[in-house]
């Protein structure tokens, strides 16, 4: 019997269908995750797959915000680049910061360090990513943050934005859409181009790039994705370590070299290294100190890391702190316009409105990876025990806006299991930068992520288990 004999719609009665084949299409791609039921499936390759959370349809987004955002890339890597070269800027910034996160003061340690003996990065390589909402209220498209260390799923999300353009070509004339409106995602060969590309001025031959990963990496075949790319386009080795790994088996030489394994080391990738639970011990840290301290080029360097951080985004959003780094008035009014309310807590005002209104800010700490943040009504209780606590407590945190985007119905798939839910989405655009000296080698907008989420979650990590990957479909009007 037809779907429409049946009383469903033609496109409800394809969604089981189109399911399946998405599945079975994330298998054959590589578009796969580990398992968390699996206990090896985070230390050994090939053992408990399932294919990564996604949305069965890209999500809409008007076709001037995507060209403000991938415009917008390049400016943010520049930004970056000159905010890290300010050592006392940053130091400054985050003097109140260190005193109550310890985190944060062990980073701003080995910058210190770094200053102190006048270490120079004659190559600096940034593989960034700079993530947006679309308010609702404002039409407006807002940045949440900006990620310098570890900015994740260009390997997975590239091949979202492939999937979605099979899906529809197959079932796109049921749902009135054409696959041409995706836009092409490279951000996984982008990136492993930008590595290639440091390795190459690095001008060791013999070299290789070595991959900082987590004990445990459940999203390691979105890292694995770059060393496929790195191997078969740029002839490149890559190998994997942890940093305690890194502490017991590598040493730099007396010219800097840093040497691991017998090999040296060109680049250093950063896909760890972004949270405390990063470094349990101090072998950790020792780690991170010898690799700065090596002329290996470094993915994020110590300063470029500390460059991202929540209370430097806040420094920059400050008046006039733009025209510090940058002299380009019409690039600073673009960053402007994208910026979301940011303040310290040392601003009573802005804390006296959070209180009263908790639901229109965000709590955010000095976190990466999802799973940090502070929303709704214990936005105020936090800030109220902060306030009794006294002393430096506040400045461990930033407020920000909270930005409201329009929620759509979405269908979206974990486990084989699709479900209909009102969705929000958040989109990354990802930007890589590379420095030799004074010579800009490549300073590029390289790829996207979308991710979308229920609607009630605040939090929106996908390797956190808040939010399933997505594409874009781009639509000629505002939304």
């Amino acid at each position: 019997m037809s779907a429409a004999a049946e009383g469903r719609p033609p496109a409800a009665a394809a969604a089981g269908e189109m399911v399946r084949e998405a599945t079975a299409w994330c298998a054959l791609h590589g578009l796969v995750v580990g398992d968390r039921a699996d206990p090896r499936s985070g230390t050994v390759p090939g053992v408990g797959l399932v294919h990564a959370p996604f949305s069965l349809l890209p999500t809409h987004l008007p076709e001037s915000h995507w060209r403000q955002a991938c415009e917008l890339a390049p400016i943010f890597n520049e930004l970056v680049d000159r905010v890290s070269l300010d050592g006392d800027f940053l130091q400054d910034s985050l003097s109140k910061t260190k005193q109550v996160d310890d985190f944060t003061s062990r980073l701003l340690e080995i910058h210190r360090k770094m200053m102190e003996i006048n270490k120079e990065e004659n190559i600096r390589l940034g593989l960034h990513r700079s993530d947006y909402m679309l308010d609702s209220e404002t039409n407006s498209l807002l940045q949440i943050e900006l990620n310098t260390i570890s900015a994740s799923f260009p390997g997975l999300g590239s091949l979202v934005s492939e999937l979605h353009r099979t899906l529809i070509d197959q079932y796109g004339h049921l749902f009135c859409l054409d696959s041409k409106r995706v836009p092409g995602n490279e951000a996984s060969s982008q990136f492993a181009k930008a590595l290639a590309r440091a390795w190459d001025e690095f001008n060791v031959d013999s070299a290789v790039i070595m991959m900082i990963v987590q004990p445990e990496e459940r999203n390691m075949y979105d890292q694995y994705w770059l060393a496929k790319h790195l191997k078969e386009s740029h002839g490149i080795t890559t190998i994997r370590k942890t940093l305690s790994e890194v502490e017991a088996e590598g040493h730099v030489l007396p010219d800097g070299t840093l040497v691991i394994d017998g090999k040296t080391v060109s680049v250093v990738y950063f896909r760890a290294g972004y949270t405390p639970n990063d470094y349990p011990s101090e072998a950790e840290w020792a780690a991170r100190l010898l690799l700065e301290q090596s002329s290996a080029v470094k993915c994020p360097s110590i300063s470029y890391h500390l460059v991202g951080t929540k209370k430097i985004q806040q420094e920059l959003a400050r008046p006039n702190v733009l025209e510090r780094f940058l002299e380009n008035k019409e690039e600073i009014t673009k960053i402007r316009k994208c910026f979301a309310g940011l303040w310290s807590l040392d601003d009573e005002e802005i804390v006296k409105s959070a209180i009263q209104k908790p639901e229109l800010f965000v709590l955010k700490p000095q976190r990466e990876g999802g799973g940090n943040n502070i929303y709704g009504i214990d936005v105020r209780e936090t800030l109220i025990r902060l306030q009794k606590e006294g002393g430096d407590a506040l400045a461990a945190y930033i407020l920000m806006q909270r930005i409201f985007p329009k929620a759509s119905l979405s269908n979206l798939v974990r486990g084989g299991v699709c479900h209909e839910a009102l969705t929000i989405s958040e989109l990354g655009i990802y930007g890589a930068y590379l420095r030799n000296n004074d010579k800009v080698v490549m300073n590029e907008q390289s790829g996207y992520l979308m991710r979308t989420k229920v609607s009630s979650s605040d939090e929106g990590g996908v390797a956190a288990g808040f939010a399933v990957l997505d594409s874009l479909y781009l639509t000629d009007k505002a939304m």
